[in-house]
């Protein structure tokens, strides 16, 4: 353990300090180091499929079990134009982060319900010739002026999930554009103009609305709420556009052209940001009080990635204010007890021991995670293995244990927050690795379907507020992830890079679907990492996921036969559409594997 510490210690400086100290190697380093501290766990795994490359990805791969292919670079994204975008920036010599950008941009125009510039995300780096690994923080903040009444109604009480949503209150200070240009600033090669130019192009001259965004348009009953949303995504007569037509959005385009020139400060000062505040507190429903200080002075934070042995590898993946790795992470360690790859992949006992890993790490989420710049997370004890060991003697392979209830960890003035607040489903995902060997995993979002439906000169404003309990005290103690001026929600977004025994990355991944998020990764990590499936396979592979309550079974699909076996051992189990959106990136000695998630429109591509 002493030898871990020492290792992992130099992943908390600042990644400017780090870089100054040239760790080259650091995740060879730290696996060693767990390595050495006996905390590597014997039972058997199989590596990542390491088939042959072939040719350069087509799109109808996706649609199968085989993964794309390719020998010098590739992006995993969430849209065919957001690939093929970021594919030619990698093909001009751009960088990972470069290529995700581009990719980042044009996600904005083509499937503007999910992300963009008017929320936040999170991005997990790994730098090749540093050996850093390196997480950005881009997740929105609250107004300063946020008191803890902010979503109570007028007789103290909760407001209606879609109440608060809808209007200027939910409305976070975006975080996506500062988070960008930091992590340019560090791993960028190409001028950063250059990267907004596809996105501007489809703005202005349009694209062919996709079936998904269609779909999308028609289902929401509160997007033409307001006039710029409603002008924008409906016909005159208040139908939704059809899938297959041109949409055009140059005020979009005009503000990406400012912004590739003057940087993020052309979001955060001036008139764009002027026009945010506006819209905001002059909304028609719950405005709010959000102000142009508030923008000036958003910061992305870089933080020290967290990191856990499993099995061979080390799984890194982003701190609080999510809690996508922690809650990942614990999941993992507690499993090391169990051979899973022993077992059938998604069998009823399979699916019981992760179901049950999970509970545990929930209940320890929904107590202890929040905003670590405000509240004491107890990180270190969560992640400790010797707690994990002891987490994972809670698990009966002959019956569930119903509600578990959390560990016996330090966490001053902190208690059980609201676990269904974060919905989540509009997010994105997308994975990259460059021809230097570089790696990226980056999540992003505006949190609900078209966010808070208030639209700004060509994009949508966030509702990632109302990622924070709704109340501040609970049977007199305060909740961790209450709302305060200044502070992050709690999220569930999970981007994740996996590392072998000589600290090579050979995974990168991550999905929308709110916090169901951290059971779609965790799927797939298990599905590559100890049952041998290739990334496609894994990431097509039906889910099952567990939030300490009921087992959620994808329905539609084979895993709806465990239902019977699964309530016998005291599950209680829903059948339900779990529409996640991962995207991922085997890298293996022969070249690299790219995934999509069938049930979005994504695409893999390379070289």
């Amino acid at each position: 353990m002493v030898a871990l510490q020492a290792a992992s210690k130099h992943m908390r400086e600042p990644p400017r300090a780090a870089s100054r100290r040239a760790r080259r190697g650091l995740a060879r380093a730290l696996v060693a180091a767990a390595a050495l501290a006996g905390l590597m766990a014997c039972a058997p795994a199989r590596a990542p499929d390491a088939t042959a490359p072939g040719t350069p990805t087509q799109p109808e791969t996706a649609r199968s079990n085989q993964p794309a292919r390719a020998t010098r670079h590739m992006i995993a994204a969430a849209n065919p134009l957001a690939a093929e975008a970021g594919l030619a920036i990698l093909r001009e010599g751009g960088s990972a982060l470069d290529a995700a950008i581009a990719a980042q941009m044009v996600l904005n125009v083509v499937e503007p319900q999910s992300s963009g510039i008017g929320g936040g995300g999170f991005l997990v780096h790994f730098s090749e010739a540093s050996g850093d690994i390196i997480a950005y923080d881009g997740r929105e903040t609250a107004p300063a002026a946020t008191a803890p009444d902010r979503f109570l109604d007028a007789s103290g009480v909760p407001m209606k999930f879609i109440d608060a949503v809808v209007g200027g209150l939910s409305v976070g200070v975006p975080g996506l554009l500062r988070m960008l240009e930091a992590a340019h600033r560090d791993y960028g090669k190409l001028p950063w103009r250059r990267l907004f130019e596809p996105a501007i192009g489809l703005a202005e001259n349009g694209f062919s609305i996709s079936p998904r965004l269609h779909a999308s348009i028609a289902a929401d009953r509160h997007l033409d709420t307001f006039d710029e949303a409603r002008t924008y995504f409906y016909t005159p007569v208040g139908e939704a556009k059809a899938a297959g037509a041109t949409l055009v959005n140059r005020p979009f385009a005009e503000t990406l052209r400012a912004i590739a020139e003057g940087g993020a400060d052309a979001f955060y000062e001036g008139e764009i940001a002027r026009d945010i505040v506006r819209t905001v507190r002059a909304a028609p429903r719950h405005p709010s009080d959000m102000t142009e200080d508030d923008l000036a002075a958003y910061e992305a934070k870089p933080r020290a990635p967290l990191c856990l042995p499993y099995r061979f590898w080390l799984v890194c993946g982003m701190p609080p204010p999510t809690s996508g790795a922690i809650a990942t992470l614990q999941t993992l360690g507690i499993l090391q007890e169990f051979d899973l790859g022993a077992l059938k992949p998604d069998s009823a006992r399979a699916v019981h021991l992760i179901a049950e890993a999970s509970r545990l790490a929930f209940a320890d989420r929904n107590t202890f995670v929040a905003d670590s710049d405000f509240v004491s997370v107890p990180t270190a004890a969560l992640l400790d293995p010797r707690y994990l060991v002891e987490r994972a003697k809670a698990i009966s392979p002959e019956k569930s244990m119903g509600r578990a209830v959390p560990g016996d960890v330090f966490a001053e003035s902190s208690h059980g927050a609201v676990a269904e607040r974060e919905k989540g489903a509009s997010t994105t995902h997308l994975s990259v690795v460059d021809a230097d060997g570089n790696a990226l995993a980056l999540t992003s979002s505006i949190e609900g379907p078209f966010g808070s439906r208030l639209m700004v000169r060509g994009f949508l404003l966030n509702n990632q507020l109302t990622d924070f309990s709704f109340v501040s005290e609970r049977d007199g103690a305060l909740v961790a992830n209450r709302v305060e001026g200044g502070k992050r929600p709690r999220s569930s977004m999970s981007p994740t890079i996996v590392f072998d025994g000589s600290g090579r990355p050979v995974l990168v991944v991550g999905s929308p679907g709110g916090s169901r998020i951290i059971g779609y990764v965790v799927k797939t990590l298990i599905g590559v990492l100890d049952w041998g499936r290739n990334v496609q396979e894994a990431i097509a592979a039906a889910h099952f996921v567990n939030r300490n309550g009921a087992t959620d079974l994808e329905a539609g699909t084979p895993i709806e036969a465990l239902k019977p076996e699964l309530e016998a051992l005291g599950h209680e189990v829903t059948l339900r559409a779990l529409t996640s959106g991962l995207h991922a990136i085997a890298i293996t000695e022969d070249g690299l594997l790219g995934g999509a998630d069938p049930r979005r429109e994504g695409r893999a591509l390379g070289d």
